[in-house]
């Protein structure tokens, strides 16, 4: 998956993470988080550095000093409209699979460069199609629009199964 980034869905306010497939349908995936985490994954994303660590640069830094790689980040599972992901961790040469929030998951990943999958059951249940891909740049201004329209109208209940 690609992070797009995070937005703001409107009138709400709520922050939603969107992640796209790299191939394939190239299927929009939105995840609502709380605004600490879309705080996080937003200054990574921008390369802000903090004068202190914030809890997910901490936790780069401890599985750093204890030579943890982090090998990636999944979207597993969509239950009861909760989206519930896992971290795929090198441990001693061993893969350890550690239960994740997807909004930490991804605020980790940005932070060590690890790649985002998201399982097919989710994308099925919660991706939205992609917009055909555009030929100029008039085109691509349009599809973002509409993009954000669907955002601005779109309820975290609409993704329930």
């Amino acid at each position: 998956m690609e992070l797009l980034g995070v937005r703001l869905e409107l009138p709400a306010n709520a922050p939603v993470v969107l992640l796209r497939e790299q191939e394939g349908e190239r299927r929009v995936l939105p995840i609502y988080i709380g605004p600490e985490e879309a705080r996080a994954i937003a200054l990574a994303l921008e390369g802000v550095s903090t004068p202190r660590p914030m809890t997910h640069d901490l936790l780069r830094d401890v599985l750093n000093a204890v030579d943890v790689r982090v090998v990636s980040i999944t979207v597993t599972e969509l239950r009861e409209s909760t989206f519930f992901a896992e971290l795929e961790l090198l441990v001693d040469g061993r893969t350890v699979k550690v239960s994740s929030r997807p909004s930490d998951a991804v605020a980790l990943a940005v932070r060590v460069d690890a790649p985002i999958f998201a399982s097919e059951e989710v994308l099925a249940d919660a991706a939205m199609p992609a917009p055909e891909e555009p030929e100029d740049e008039e085109q691509q201004e349009e599809i973002v629009d509409q993009f954000r329209e669907f955002i601005d109208q779109v309820n975290p209940e609409d993704f329930a199964s």
